[in-house]
């Protein structure tokens, strides 16, 4: 789990009521969150919009990834209690990864502009990627005050009153896909997002024992959650963010046979839900994935360590532990790939190439195989930290970074 930058304290404006941090999140933070969110993300509640919740993660066995938000839900507190000079206990109402695509826009409002948002008193929005590198448009205005425009830069945060005082719009997104992580503050203890949640990871995260093996597999929700409709058309997020990356979802039995010969009614969505493979180009890798979101979590961490698996390509040892490749086949193969419905050329146009935005670098087949077994460990960790954590959660009913010394009293305590 990458650690947050160290920021600057909020210093005094004119305007108390807004407050731009820049350089609030580390460009490894951020890195990790848009990892979590392409592999994770789903539909959003508006048109053009990718959406990751804290109880979604949850939800799809993938409650260990809640682990890197913690620390930075405590900082943004901190941040908003200091500037906003609050004699109050604030809660954190929700917590969600968004990505604004292309088309994406939200005319003049204020956070608390429905009934039922009432209870949100401050808003946090930290900017995952920039503005003209990543994307085009998405320019945060307010109506009045200052600053009255934010440009998004990766790491950067910006937080303010959710009330009348900060009545906003979005540009429209004209290119690329617009990444933010947003919270709301509340100081209504019934709003207070914790105990809902941690009720979700009670009910989900099987036990407090170290993990299971495998343990950490995610499961795909509906595969209605998935479907980006634009316009006219859409596609399957999942495949989509697999295609721009030159993936595809390739057929889990051997040979040429394709799924469609074996079971000629089944929907081709749900083969999403089975094992499958990857392929790229012509190739085949012969690992076999549990389901969809498997193999995209893994593909998405391949590009998230790509420059540091090219420069260790011939070395096996990370940190500690050694870590080999597995030897697993690699055949040449075009006959396998899944029918599934997806509108290849709307999403290149929707979530853009990753290339445009990440330096160039040669895809090898053994960094991939190295990039499996990171994620695994990866995972591991997070989900034996999440074992450790999860009783002292909720016992306090909140989440929150838990000293390493607590840690250690509750382990010497059980043995």
């Amino acid at each position: 789990m990458a650690t947050t930058a160290t920021s600057p304290p909020p210093t005094a404006t004119e305007d108390p009521v807004r407050l731009l941090i820049p350089g609030f999140l580390s460009p490894e933070t951020c890195k990790e969150l848009e990892f979590v969110h392409r592999s994770c993300g789903t539909a959003g509640y508006r048109p053009s919009v990718v959406s990751t919740s804290l109880p979604h993660l949850a939800a799809t066995g993938c409650g260990h990834l809640l682990l890197p938000f913690v620390p930075i839900r405590e900082r943004l507190r901190d941040a908003v209690e200091s500037f906003f000079s609050c004699h109050f206990e604030l809660f954190v109402e929700f917590t969600g990864l968004v990505s604004w695509c292309k088309g994406a826009s939200i005319g003049w409002h204020s956070d608390d502009n429905k009934p039922y948002l009432r209870q949100r008193a401050f808003t946090a929005v930290c900017y995952l990627n920039s503005h003209g590198n990543d994307f085009k448009g998405g320019i945060l205005q307010f109506q009045d005050g200052k600053p009255s425009a934010v440009v998004p830069v990766a790491g950067d945060v910006v937080i303010y009153t959710a009330d009348n005082r900060n009545v906003h719009c979005v540009d429209e997104v004209t290119e690329g896909e617009r990444l933010t992580l947003t919270l709301w503050f509340t100081r209504d203890s019934a709003y207070d997002e914790d105990p809902k949640l941690l009720n979700f990871l009670s009910q989900t995260s099987w036990s407090y024992e170290p993990a299971d093996q495998n343990s950490y597999i995610p499961l795909p929700a509906s595969d209605n959650m998935y479907w980006f409709s634009y316009e006219q058309s859409g596609f399957d997020i999942r495949c989509a963010r697999v295609h721009i990356l030159g993936f595809s979802f390739r057929a889990s039995t051997d040979g040429e046979s394709n799924n469609t010969s074996v079971a000629p009614a089944e929907d081709p969505i749900e083969l999403l839900g089975k094992p499958l493979r990857l392929g790229r180009g012509d190739d085949v890798l012969m690992k076999i994935f549990a389901n969809s979101l498997h193999a995209l979590q893994v593909v998405q961490f391949y590009y998230w360590k790509a420059p540091e698996l090219a420069s260790r390509r011939k070395q096996t040892t990370i940190g500690s532990e050694t870590v080999c490749c597995p030897t697993i086949q690699v055949q040449q193969s075009s006959g396998t790939e899944l029918p599934l419905p997806c509108n290849r050329g709307l999403a290149q146009t929707i979530f853009g190439s990753y290339s445009n935005a990440e330096p160039e670098f040669a895809f090898e087949w053994d960094d991939f195989l190295l990039a499996v077994a990171m994620w695994e460990n990866y995972s591991e960790e997070l989900k034996r930290e999440l074992s450790t954590f999860l009783p002292h959660w909720l016992s306090s009913e909140t989440i929150f970074v838990v000293d390493s010394s607590e840690t250690t009293q509750i382990r010497g305590e059980g043995n």
